[in-house]
């Protein structure tokens, strides 16, 4: 389990140990997993799908949904197959390169979620303070842009920790108490002084979190001072629209400010895991539940490519 290098013991594996204290349920946490996973890409490939094929949908907004949509099939897919594997298999094992590379993968496409959220809230301030100038403003190709630059942003800002994270020497140690390579379980194990790494997380979480949240806070405070004074009917349009992405907002940034803005990342690990499975698997599963919904046109645009696809098997069937 452990070689000598440089006349230090060196881990050469982490054990994730996941939900291994559920040892009697284990098979029926890993259907439950299972179905929820499936479910979940399942209904963002029709998400995709549907605002690919249905021009009424051809929106801004539905783009970046769409593209939230793309980025919920990657973001669980980096820990859960893993986590199903574990729990079927009882394999636990996973070689430290795997492991920061599931810590590079997972923190960036989080990062991603963060921006691409602040840029949809962007979208609907312009298209509701700034409706003359919207399209203009947020024609196909900023969309391409804003939407291309949430992931590179997402993949770049997270290297500088990652790498922090890759230099640290871990010694003796290896069990994670958690179902994938998070931050604060690797802190734990690490024999390194890790209060400048701490450190220089704790900023990072601030800037992306709090900045993506200033954005969105601005926007929508922005919108209310723009409808306060509308018609009922218009005030009633905008909330509609504005809802699904409130509700996503308020339960990606209520879970992941808990899990990563604290000065000591060592705290609370195991609440943690348990807190963490509502941004990697529960809200991935709502967010296409959530826009499909609460958006009248995506509901709309549902139904239309169902009744269309009944209407083919019921010709062919004749």
């Amino acid at each position: 389990m452990y070689n000598f290098i440089y006349n230090k013991t060196t881990v050469t594996e982490f054990l994730l140990l996941g939900f291994s204290n559920f040892s009697t349920g284990r098979h029926y946490l890993f259907m439950v997993i299972l179905i929820v996973y499936v479910v979940t890409i399942s209904t963002n490939l029709f998400i995709i799908a549907i605002v690919r094929i249905e021009r009424r949908l051809h929106k801004p907004m539905y783009f970046f949904i769409g593209g939230l949509s793309f980025l919920e099939l990657w973001y669980p897919t980096v820990t859960v197959p893993r986590l199903l594997w574990a729990l079927l298999m009882k394999k636990q094992a996973i070689s430290p390169a795997g492991c920061i590379t599931q810590f590079y993968f997972h923190f960036s496409f989080g990062v991603a979620e963060n921006f691409l959220l602040a840029i949809m809230a962007v979208d609907r301030y312009i298209a509701i303070c700034r409706p003359l100038r919207y399209p203009l403003i947020m024609n196909i190709n900023t969309c391409i842009k804003l939407l291309l630059g949430s992931w590179f942003l997402g993949f770049v800002t997270v290297l500088v920790p990652c790498l922090q994270v890759s230099n640290l020497s871990f010694c003796s140690k290896n069990e994670i108490d958690h179902y994938y390579c998070d931050f604060a379980p690797l802190i734990r194990l690490s024999c390194s002084d890790t209060s400048e790494v701490q450190m220089v997380f704790f900023i990072f979480a601030c800037f992306i979190i709090f900045g993506c949240f200033l954005v969105i806070s601005l926007s929508y405070i922005s919108i209310i001072q723009t409808i306060m004074f509308s018609i009922t009917s218009r005030r009633r349009k905008v909330f509609s629209t504005c809802a699904s992405h409130l509700i996503v907002v308020v339960l990606f940034y209520g879970t992941t400010t808990f899990m990563f803005i604290r000065p000591t990342a060592g705290d609370l690990v195991h609440l943690n895991k348990i807190i963490s499975i509502i941004p990697s698997i529960v809200t991935p599963l709502l967010n296409p539940i959530i826009y499909t919904l609460r958006n009248q046109e995506v509901k709309e645009a549902v139904m239309k490519v169902v009744q269309k696809c009944h209407n083919e098997k019921f010709s062919i069937g004749r």
